[in-house]
């Protein structure tokens, strides 16, 4: 996706402006075959310390299972980012312009026992009203495993 296409000038996106305070978020997760296989809420708390932008994210799937992971991410200038998590192989790197932001990273997903090193690509566009959407196609060895759509409100 060609970020330069996709963007438009306002709202202007930024991760430490939309962030901090509470935001909660709606998902889903399709297989490669476009099959839905969950659902999911997301409870946010964000904080910002200088250029240090912490979420703390607390899921809720629609099987019961709950998972909380901690980002924190490093807000650069030019609408760079860069941000660590558990399961983050490396440094997870994000480009924003605009409203929209590219954020891309390696992870160790759990399944079942094992953990599997994947890939995620995101895609985030801010809305009007501080609607925030994603897609994040998730990939191993370049071939497409699934898709994650999410909507974001801010509660603050």
């Amino acid at each position: 996706m060609d970020m330069e296409v996709r963007s438009l000038t306002k709202p202007q996106l930024r991760l430490e402006e939309y962030f901090p305070g509470r935001t909660r978020a709606y998902g889903i997760f399709q297989d490669r075959f476009g099959k839905l296989r969950r659902r999911f809420l997301v409870e946010i708390a964000g904080t910002l310390n200088g250029s240090l932008l912490t979420l703390v994210e607390n899921f809720c799937y629609d099987d019961g299972e709950r998972e909380q992971r901690t980002w924190s991410i490093k807000c650069l200038d030019h609408g760079l980012y860069e941000g660590h998590t558990d399961g983050v192989l490396g440094t997870a790197q994000g480009a924003g312009q605009e409203n929209v932001l590219n954020w891309s990273y390696s992870f160790a997903l759990p399944i079942g026992e094992r953990r599997w090193k994947v890939r995620f690509n995101d895609w985030f566009f801010l809305h009007e009203d501080d609607v925030l959407f994603n897609r994040a196609e998730i990939s191993k060895f370049g071939i497409r495993l699934g898709e994650a759509t999410m909507v974001f409100h801010k509660l603050d």
